[in-house]
Order: structure tokens, then C-alpha cells, then sequence
């Protein structure tokens, strides 16, 4: 029942999509009239030249009846041939201006499942987006995918919005002696001839483009817990365990709070260059190795990208605009993890960062912040205020159990504020108190009083 839930919810987010043309945050028109339900990558990776060529197999269902359609393909990629099975041969393809266009012969009734296969390949580089280069990057030593929110063209063909999940298998041959990350479980690793080895792994819970990553580096494993393990540099071995001793305590916390943890294990990479800040993926999380020094100064930030796996990953956004309930509960699972780990109170962190954001410009509408500020730090801070006073609104158990509930029925799926919003007036003495604080949080640029 889950599976048909989430599969009738990608059915219809597409079908949203259709009243408009372009993703309004990221500039980026929308691909139309099909959905693509399962990915197939076959990539091979010669790290030094820094070459990617890759073989991409697209499982699609059309959504009505059409005769063309479009991919997402960008940077330096290039597609060189497609072909389509259980449909009507491509008649021409072309890419331009990071799309990819294809013309069949004859139409595609709506309801048909076929496939696309995509060879393509080029020497990957981020693409150029208001957030600054976001995708596939080379390193000192490999190469690392951070995608959010609309770098996924940057490495294979897709329908790169946050809506369109799928599943994925991830099949990447590359040079020994580097190891290869990614998202979901590892089927197979064997050699593929030469002094290269191939890597095979399988996402079986629906994924967002922008979540699917590839880590290629010299890295060893480092066990954490029972499914918690680091990927790092052999010299940063200590340091990381130092860092990282109490990952597994958070994954058990945080699933006492919303439920299971929901996926099969969680990875964290530790790449030997410096990153600006830490990124996830499903299922893993990518720190540069300025974030481990063993003093915990990033320990917050530990917290943070690991509650992701529950916002924003398996409860993933329709949209953009509505980022706040993926950074605003991120930003409070933060607050909650001091107030478990340290004794310091949710409440007491949420006066502290309300009282610097009373000191900032007050011009951000949470519910739409738009593109320039949609990763802002006044809009992961007031989300999370927002969060709390909706705690202190309901009172802990019913907030509480409320957010898992809302998290449990929409796992591996997509979401809307409204889908939270209606379970919290659902539970509430006062619906219309909900809907006065939330209004007050997300739709006026004034900060209202703090909860008390």
C-alpha cells in the first residue's frame, strides 16, 4: 500500500507541474508529460584525466500522450546516441542550453512504460547557478557530487526537480586504488580489468536527482556503530573517531523521536580537501576535513545533516519555496541534540537565536523566501523558531507524536506544508490557534514575539 501511496503522489506532483512551465527558484523549465520511476547508470571514471562516460538507462512512464520530451544534461556532458525500447525509435535528439531534446518517430500513448538508453560523457564540472558551481567536482584526490539543489545534470541525464523521485541502480567502474561512495546499498565491488574496479549499488527507497552523489577518493572504512560507518583520509583515521563518537547515539536518538531511521545504514564521507560546508546526501553525508579537528566545534553541524535523512530526504519537498520545513526541523533536531547530549534546553537555544535574528533585517517571507535567500541563515533559523513555537503550542507529546505521524505517512514521498499544517490543526484544541502562529511565522516578514 505505501508503494501504490507513493507512486500515485509522483503521479501528481507531475501532473502540478504541468500548470506551470518553469521552476520559478531555479530558473530551470520543468520536464513534462512522463516520469521517470527507476535509474540505471552504468559510469566509468578515469580519475586522473578527470573523464566521465557513462551509460544511463531511464525507466519512464508517460504521463500522457507525446511524440517528444525533454532530459536535464549539462555542463560538460554530451550525449553521443539514444536509443528507446518498448517505444517508437528516437527520431533526433539535441542539447542545448541544458536540456536535452528528443523527438520520437511516432506517439507514446499515456499509460506506456518504455525505456531510454543514453550514451554520454565529457569531462564533468559544476554548473553555474545563483548558489555558485553545484554538482560533480574534481578534488585533490578524486571527486566528490554535492547536487542541492540543481546540480544533478552536471553528471547524468534526469528530470531534476525535487518531485520526480525514483530509484536508482549506480554502477561506477573507476582507478584503483580509489574507493567509490554512493547512495544506498553495495551489491557487488569486483575488479573490471586492468587496475580498475567496479562498484554496484542499489537505492531501493525512491530518491530525489538532487540527493544522488558519487564520492570517489583514497578513503578507508571507519565503523562508527552497528549501521554507522566513516569513509576518510587513513591519516584523519583518529580524529574523525574523536569526531564522530557519538554518530551512532544520534541516529538513535533521533529515531526515538521520528521513528525508525529510514534507510538501510548511514555513511559519512570525509574528503582530504576543505569544504565551505557540510552537505547530505540520502543515506550519507559528505564534511571536509576542515570539519574534523577533534574539538567538536562542528558537532551541531554533525547533528544537522544527519536529521536530513528524516527531513528532506525520506520526506523530501515538492518545492522549493517551501525549503523552510527541511532546514527549519534540521536547524531544531540541532537544538534537540544539545538539549538530550548537553542539557542545554531547546528553549533556551531557540531565545538565543531569536534574539540575533531580532537583530537582522527583517525582509524574508518564510513560505516563499525565493531564490536569492532560499538558503539563508535567517530562513533555517526562523523555521526552526516556527517549529518551536508549534511545540510549545501543542505541548511535547503531541507534538511529538504528531511529527511522526506526519513523517510516517509520507516517507519516501514528497510534501507540501499543508500536509503537516492539516495533521497539527488535526490534533490541536484550537485549529485556528495553529493557523494564527503560522501565519504570523511564515507569511509576514516581521518577527512575531517569541513563544513563551
Amino acid at each position: 500500500m505505501k508503494l501504490l501511496s507513493t507512486a500515485l503522489s509522483h503521479i501528481s506532483a507531475a501532473r502540478d507541474r504541468a500548470a506551470l512551465t518553469r521552476d520559478s527558484y531555479t530558473g530551470v523549465d520543468f520536464n513534462l508529460g512522463f516520469e521517470v520511476t527507476h535509474y540505471d547508470l552504468d559510469l566509468t571514471y578515469r580519475v586522473e584525466p578527470n573523464l566521465l562516460q557513462g551509460e544511463a538507462v531511464l525507466h519512464i512512464r508517460a504521463l500522457e500522450d507525446l511524440d517528444k520530451l525533454t532530459l536535464d544534461l549539462g555542463g560538460a556532458m554530451v550525449a553521443r546516441r539514444i536509443t528507446a525500447k518498448h517505444a517508437p525509435r528516437v527520431a533526433k535528439f539535441r542539447l542545448s542550453g541544458g536540456k536535452l531534446r528528443l523527438n520520437f518517430a511516432d506517439m507514446i500513448a499515456e499509460g506506456q512504460e518504455f525505456e531510454l538508453c543514453i550514451r554520454y560523457g565529457g569531462a564533468p564540472r559544476p554548473l553555474r547557478t545563483p548558489w555558485g558551481d553545484i554538482g560533480w567536482e574534481e578534488t585533490e584526490s578524486g571527486s566528490l557530487v554535492a547536487s542541492q539543489p540543481n546540480g544533478a545534470p552536471s553528471w547524468f541525464p534526469c528530470d531534476d526537480t525535487p518531485s520526480a523521485k525514483a530509484t536508482y541502480d549506480i554502477r561506477i567502474t573507476a582507478d584503483d586504488p580509489f574507493v567509490v561512495i554512493s547512495n544506498g546499498k553495495l551489491v557487488s565491488r569486483r575488479r573490471a580489468g586492468g587496475s580498475m574496479t567496479r562498484w554496484h549499488y542499489r537505492v531501493k527507497h525512491p530518491m530525489a536527482t538532487y540527493l544522488a552523489t558519487v564520492q570517489v577518493g583514497e578513503y578507508i572504512d571507519i565503523p562508527l556503530g552497528p549501521n554507522v560507518r566513516a569513509w576518510a583520509p587513513a591519516r584523519l583515521k583518529q580524529v574523525v573517531l574523536e569526531e564522530f563518537a557519538q554518530q551512532q547515539e544520534m541516529v538513535d536518538f533521533y529515531s526515538a523521536l521520528f521513528g525508525h531511521y529510514p534507510f538501510s545504514d548511514y555513511q559519512v564521507v570525509i574528503t582530504d580537501d576543505e569544504l565551505e560546508i557540510p552537505l547530505e546526501a540520502q543515506g550519507l553525508s559528505i564534511f571536509g576535513s576542515n570539519h574534523v579537528k577533534g574539538d567538536h566545534v562542528f558537532e551541531r553541524l554533525i547533528a544537522h545533516e544527519l536529521s536530513h535523512q528524516w527531513f528532506g530526504n525520506s520526506v523530501g519537498l515538492s518545492e522549493w519555496k517551501d525549503i523552510w520545513l527541511n532546514e527549519g526541523f534540521a536547524c531544531y533536531c540541532e537544538w534537540l541534540w544539545f538539549e538530550h547530549a548537553h542539557g542545554r534546553p531547546a528553549h533556551e537555544s531557540a531565545r538565543s537565536h531569536y534574539q540575533v535574528l531580532a537583530r537582522k533585517k527583517q525582509d524574508i517571507v518564510l513560505s516563499d523566501p525565493g531564490t536569492r535567500d532560499m538558503f539563508d541563515d535567517r530562513v533555517y533559523k526562523r523555521g526552526a523558531l516556527t517549529v518551536h513555537a508549534l511545540r510549545r503550542l501543542l505541548g511535547d507529546e503531541l507534538f511529538f507524536l504528531t511529527v511522526r505521524e506526519y513523517l510516517s505517512a509520507a516517507q519516501h514521498s514528497t510534501v507540501t506544508p499543508d500536509d503537516l499544517i492539516s495533521r497539527l490543526r488535526a490534533v490541536a484544541v484550537d485549529p485556528s490557534a495553529v493557523d494564527a502562529l503560522l501565519d504570523e511565522w511564515l507569511n509576514h516578514e516581521a518577527l512575531p514575539q517569541f513563544p513563551a
